[in-house]
């Protein structure tokens, strides 16, 4: 595209109280063929996991794909699938609060459930060694009366504090990425929803 189509493509105003219905339209536009290479980023940043052991038996996307074969495995739904394999995907950018990158990215496209479940996995995975590194191992407890309690302390105890070992033989990165693309192909809950959905509605 020349520099004059790429400029005709973008909108004109220099503050957001100068714009137009057409200046959003190109916005609008712009953000859906962008969007549509969501799944793609997300599946590049999970790879950033490789060969980052940060001292583990196996490396982080091992650990993401051994966590996410193993829920697979045992039948769970495809949506939780990509919620065990990316539950970690915060690690390089989120070093102190890694579950927080994971939920942001999945809630537009999961249940609450299983967005709480991401959001909480932190410190329910603390039960198994918060208390040898000077924390409480029970603060998870804190959440003990909360409807999801049980359902992240077994996301937990059967495929996240599990998934460290090196002789399980997992799935490889290329079996869960339609499942990421099924997932991240249309959103289930965000503000921007309506209005995406009504220009992909006209442009069809």
């Amino acid at each position: 595209m020349s520099d004059v189509k790429e400029k005709e493509s973008r909108a004109k105003f220099a503050a957001m109280t100068e714009g137009t219905k057409e200046d959003w339209g190109i916005i609008v536009e712009h953000a859906m063929e962008f969007n549509s290479g969501l799944a793609d980023r997300v599946l590049k940043h999970l790879r950033i996991l490789d060969g980052d052991f940060g001292g583990f038996p196996i490396d982080r996307l091992q650990h993401s794909l051994q966590t996410a074969t193993r829920a697979h495995r045992d039948g769970r739904d495809e949506e939780y699938v990509v919620c065990a394999l990316l539950h970690d995907i915060g690690d390089t950018l989120g070093s102190y609060n890694h579950p927080d990158i994971a939920a942001a990215i999945l809630k537009p496209f999961v249940s609450e459930k299983n967005h709480w479940m991401v959001q909480n996995h932190g410190t329910f995975q603390g039960y198994y060694f918060f208390d040898y590194i000077g924390l409480d191992k029970n603060l998870r407890e804190n959440f003990r009366d909360h409807s999801h309690f049980e359902y992240t302390a077994q996301f937990c105890h059967l495929y996240d504090q599990l998934a460290f070992d090196p002789d399980y033989e997992s799935e490889p990165l290329e079996f869960f990425e339609p499942m990421v693309r099924r997932l991240f192909a249309v959103p289930k809950n965000s503000v921007y929803k309506a209005a995406l959905d009504q220009k992909q509605a006209e442009n069809t």
